[in-house]
């Protein structure tokens, strides 16, 4: 593990290189501020692109949403403890893919989290902790050894009544995989999906470099420290910047411990760097929950992942092949 200066803190990903060539459109979808970026040679060609990629977002939204009561995940939820559901394939191989993703982790991801009881508020009202009790029974549905699969008939089956699924800590990284593969299948040569800070990327800037995302200080997401190249790779970030609590100078964040009811403590933020959105997303939740050595010795054994975690003092933790560079290097 290797340490460096407060001055390589990464919380939000800002895009660096932009231009001409570079078409982009701000939105609201999944409920989080989505910006699509493709590199085009004129805007009309841009604005179909774009409009494409929309349409495919919020048709991954309409699978995967457990507020729409007409979607699979609800239609899951609501046979919790009663039958197995037939679910499209699409939808099957993202849950079995994240009930990988919970063996990797020891369950610190988990898509049952949804099954949590909702003890701890992060909005300013909370004065004490909820007591031990209290936590151990909030976690008590959760499980994803609960979640029983049947590849041959399409079904998914949650053992326990009461039990739910929810794809908060997946979703959005899924979403910018679809949209980027849907735009490279369009013939874009070059763009960025950003899912809210969840970030998918191909091709080259117009002007022939890497994507590259700024690194900056988690309390200040205006003040830019480093640079991290993410050519035809995914970054996402998770982060208690802003949503959490103290109890005896003790910081809980709003990211809770599936398995323990707890908040996760010690970290601020951790950004993961993946192949795939969808990974990245995931295992930047886990890292958070499982801390930082756990963490790090667990993205290190994975091929083509890297990982960036920022503590609560302020230190700066890196996995050991990853490629950062300080804007003096940058431009000199």
């Amino acid at each position: 593990m290797r340490k460096f200066p407060f001055y390589f803190l990464l919380f939000m990903p800002v895009l660096m290189q932009a231009g001409d060539g570079v078409y982009k459109r701000q939105l609201i979808l999944m409920g989080s501020a989505f910006e699509i970026s493709v590199v085009e040679e004129d805007s009309v060609k841009a604005a179909a692109d774009i409009d494409a990629a929309v349409v495919e977002i919020r048709r991954i939204e309409k699978l995967i949403s457990s507020w729409d009561p007409d979607s699979e995940t609800s239609e899951i939820n609501r046979n919790a403890g009663i039958r197995p559901v037939k679910v499209s394939r699409e939808l099957f191989m993202l849950i079995k893919r994240s009930l990988a993703i919970s063996r990797i982790t020891d369950g610190a991801f988990d898509i049952t989290y949804a099954s949590m009881d909702r003890i701890w508020h992060f909005d300013g009202t909370m004065k004490r902790m909820p007591s031990p009790e209290a936590i151990r029974q909030s976690v008590e549905k959760v499980g994803y050894q609960n979640v029983i699969l049947d590849e041959k008939n399409m079904t998914v089956f949650l053992k326990k009544k009461g039990m739910k699924i929810g794809f908060g800590g997946i979703g959005k990284g899924y979403a910018a995989d679809r949209a980027k593969q849907l735009l490279i299948k369009r013939g874009v040569k070059a763009g960025i999906i950003n899912a809210s800070g969840d970030l998918n990327t191909w091709g080259k800037a117009p002007d022939g470099r890497s994507w590259t995302v700024a690194i900056v200080n988690p309390l200040n997401k205006y003040k830019t420290f480093a640079l991290v190249p993410v050519s035809d790779r995914a970054v996402a970030t998770s982060g208690n910047y802003e949503k959490y609590v103290v109890f005896d100078g003790v910081r809980y964040s709003h990211i809770i411990n599936p398995k323990t009811g707890y908040p996760a403590t010690g970290i601020i933020s951790v950004s993961v760097f993946a192949p795939a959105a969808e990974l990245a997303d995931a295992l930047a939740t886990a890292v958070f929950v499982m801390g930082i050595d756990v963490g790090l010795n667990m993205i290190n054994q994975l091929p083509g992942v890297e990982a960036i975690i920022v503590d609560d003092k302020g230190g700066v933790h890196t996995s050991e092949h990853i490629q950062i560079n300080s804007l003096e290097e940058q431009y000199h």
